[in-house]
């Protein structure tokens, strides 16, 4: 980790000024009063994603039923478009990507494409730590085999509690597992893993392999397809900025586009013939196969703006400064409020390749409070319980004085102790 930093506001200011990518701050809306810090969870609106949404309102205003062919960019093959943009993010080839539905549906279809249990392999891997959901679609498609959860899923544990060892993964996948679900990283610590080794050892062990890459997609490259994974599903909400339940993305493998989807509907039918209402499925030739429902316009048209600022950006540039904002929020936490009476923990990764976008704030014994009094102080972080206060330095928007001030509150809130103000009771929404 680098440690060229130092401790005063003049320093951060400094950074800033010799940020490159400082501009693209002045694209996104940021809280007139406060600082924005849980870009992880629900990223902030860009101009760019306004003026894409009020585009295609006023499309649908002037043009009617006609926007399905005559909009810029066409309605009808948007999410297809959209696909080829962010193929670019993952590492993918154009037509292994689409926008479509959300993060859980497409996680069923895809389950559901590639679970396909035999009387010797029909087990599934997934790990303790990923996100609940996860897990429920999981159990759900079990049932849907009639294969009883408690003997069929596997669940790998983790020995410290915020991260799952990698080795630990490959010992899991016997000749009895046909299915491995991993996160790309973990939402509670920021682990990273090892996506290109879990795909070698899955395979190597002739087992299907897909991946959770809502936390990672639009903070991390990736490798999707030179690292062969054979599937994976995602939201945009977060590090891409689309919006509270914006259209999620999904990734197949193009060795893979033989397959029939598990769940069909008629927007993945081949886009050529698709109104032609044949009774008989003829799917798309990509990953658009996997789309179910027609767009959803309003939920998707936010993501165009967006991904234009990625593709100007560029990936790349984001994880480089993306890693350089959490070090210095890490190098503050050390020397200012790691020791007594702060009692702050650096729960996430340090080492560069092991940890995704944002800083897993750990404190044993007011975590809940401390985060009440963060809100109160105008700081927007995110709380996963019992103690984690997740903070996530984005790098598009966030400078590096706001990581300063933000370390800044948390001295102060522990030095006069305005914790103590609050509940120890989280919200329904943390």
């Amino acid at each position: 980790m680098n440690t060229n930093f130092e401790r005063t506001e003049e320093f951060a200011l400094g950074l800033d000024e010799n940020d490159s990518m400082a501009h693209f701050r002045e694209r996104f809306y940021l809280p007139k009063e406060g600082i924005y810090m849980d870009g992880n969870s629900l990223g902030l609106l860009s101009k760019d994603a306004e003026a894409s949404v009020l585009r295609v309102i006023d499309e649908f205003k002037t043009m009617g039923i006609n926007g399905w062919m005559e909009g810029k960019p066409a309605w009808f093959t948007l999410s297809e478009e959209l696909g080829k943009k962010m193929a670019a993010l993952v590492g993918a080839k154009e037509d292994e990507v689409v926008v479509t539905a959300s993060a859980t549906i497409n996680l069923h279809n895809l389950i559901a494409t590639f679970f396909k249990p035999t009387a010797s392999r029909n087990k599934i891997v997934i790990d303790e730590l990923n996100f609940p959901s996860d897990k429920y679609a999981i159990e759900s498609q079990l049932l849907l085999h009639n294969l009883n959860p408690k003997e069929h899923l596997i669940i790998v544990k983790s020995r410290d509690g915020r991260t799952i060892l990698k080795e630990d993964v490959a010992a899991a996948m016997t000749d009895e597992v046909s299915l491995v679900l991993l996160p790309s990283v973990l939402y509670r610590s920021g682990q990273l893993m090892d996506i290109e080794y879990l795909t070698k050892e899955a395979h190597r062990k002739g087992i299907m392999i897909g991946f959770d890459c809502c936390h990672s997609v639009g903070a991390i490259p990736h490798k999707l397809s030179e690292w062969g994974v054979d599937f994976a599903s995602w939201c945009n909400y977060k590090y891409l900025n689309n919006g509270p339940g914006g259209s999620g993305a999904l990734y197949v493998n193009e060795k893979h586009f033989d397959k029939i989807p598990g769940l069909c509907g008629w927007w993945g039918y081949d886009k050529n013939t698709q109104f032609d209402m044949n009774l008989d499925f003829a799917p798309a030739k990509g990953a658009g196969a996997w789309q179910i429902s027609t767009v959803n316009l309003f939920s998707t048209a936010p993501l165009e703006g967006s991904l234009n600022i990625f593709m100007e950006a560029g990936i790349e540039n984001i994880r480089k400064k993306s890693l350089h904002q959490t070090s210095y929020m890490m190098y503050l936490i050390d020397n200012l409020i790691s020791e007594e009476p702060y009692n702050f923990i650096i729960g996430n990764p340090r080492e560069a390749d092991q940890r995704g976008g944002h800083i897993a704030l750990e404190h044993q014994t007011e975590a809940v409070r401390i985060n009440e009094a963060l809100k109160k102080r105008g700081v927007i972080p995110d709380f996963r319980y019992p103690n984690v206060i997740r903070l996530a330095p984005i790098a598009l928007y966030t400078s590096y004085q706001d990581i300063w001030k933000v370390v800044q509150h948390l001295k102060e809130i522990m030095d006069y102790k305005e914790y103590e103000n609050f509940d120890s009771s989280r919200g329904t929404v943390a």
